[in-house]
């Protein structure tokens, strides 16, 4: 991303938010960075943080509202975006909701931002849009087809959209490790599943990829980060090690095991040193050497889950990261 640029993102008083602000103010020189938001006390309470920094703006608005973002996208060079509804129980019991935030919000957006001149757009995804199981992975799934199509979808505007997909961020606002903190000294933890796994990737890394995806993206590509898995056992044995655990069952919609490739996605994934790129399978964009990028394709029946990872988090790494930061876990 280029310095002296305008960025935009919207949801970013989230735990994303507060970390892509902080570390792109320190890193990128922005020339201005505006803050998305429908929370307005969310949004005072980030403001007094970032007090003495005027490259920091903060705009009320929702993304269900196409107005209010194409005023917000006015001088706007680059978007991220963060805004969702994201809790899979929320979302089950409010789905109606969940479209018009997930859905109809990423329509508003690619509408506004192609309207506006936007250069570059980059959607955060989840792990749960790959073969969906619950109505928040079936939108966020929708949502990346609709920033995926956004490339065509402008026609000669030279607007281009990608997305960035990745699992469990850790120790981000109700999260699963803040949850377990709150309970360690209780002397049990409730338990899903024993068998359960999940993806483990840190904000800064979340952070990261967005930026290689705003440098190296061409258009409709999904980024995914090689992370490390971990079973929540092991998160549970690394937060209260003498806590007894208490099967409780998987919540409705909750997946056992994290999946960010699907074999679906196999015959238009490319594999590099840090990260996998699914290309999208319309226009034949997924044979365009621009896109690939000296990519390797992956083999056939690839798919990429926290159970069948090569990389495993052990108990003494996590429970070191949780003491570097017990300070700010949980907190935004």
């Amino acid at each position: 991303m280029p310095t002296n640029s305008s960025i935009l993102i919207t949801g970013g008083t989230g735990s994303f938010g507060h970390t892509f602000v902080s570390m792109t103010l320190a890193k990128c020189k922005p020339r201005r960075l505006v803050v998305y938001s429908r929370d307005e006390m969310k949004q005072w309470e980030m403001a007094k943080l970032f007090s003495q920094d005027d490259r920091v703006r903060f705009f009320i608005g929702d993304v269900r509202d196409k107005d209010r973002l194409s005023r917000a996208l006015d001088g706007i060079d680059y978007v991220v975006h963060a805004a969702a509804t994201k809790i899979v129980p929320t979302a089950e019991y409010n789905p109606f909701e969940c479209v018009k935030t997930n859905v109809i919000g990423a329509m508003n957006l690619i509408d506004a931002c192609i309207d506006r001149g936007v250069k570059r757009v980059v959607a955060l995804s989840t792990d749960k849009a790959s073969s969906p199981a619950n109505l928040y992975g079936a939108t966020k799934l929708t949502s990346d087809k609709l920033f995926i199509a956004g490339n065509s979808y402008s026609g000669g505007s030279a607007t281009r959209f990608a997305v960035v997909r990745y699992g469990n961020v850790m120790g981000s606002r109700g999260s699963v490790i803040p949850f377990f903190l709150t309970l360690a000294d209780k002397g049990a933890l409730p338990i899903t599943d024993d068998r359960m796994t999940r993806f483990m990737i840190t904000l800064e890394q979340g952070v990261d990829l967005v930026w290689h995806a705003l440098q190296d993206m061409v258009g409709g590509e999904i980024y995914v980060k090689k992370i490390p898995s971990m079973k929540i056992i092991d998160i549970a044995r690394s937060i209260a090690p003498e806590a007894r655990h208490d099967i409780v069952g998987i919540r409705p919609g909750e997946k056992l095991h994290e999946q960010m490739i699907a074999p679906e996605d196999a015959p238009h994934t490319y594999e590099y040193v840090e990260h996998y790129k699914i290309l999208p399978a319309i226009h034949n964009w997924s044979q365009d050497p621009e896109r690939i990028h000296g990519g390797n394709l992956v083999a056939p029946n690839f798919t990429y889950c926290s159970d069948n990872n090569a990389d495993w988090m052990s108990v003494e790494t996590l429970r070191a990261w949780v003491v570097r930061n017990r300070e700010k876990i949980g907190r935004i």
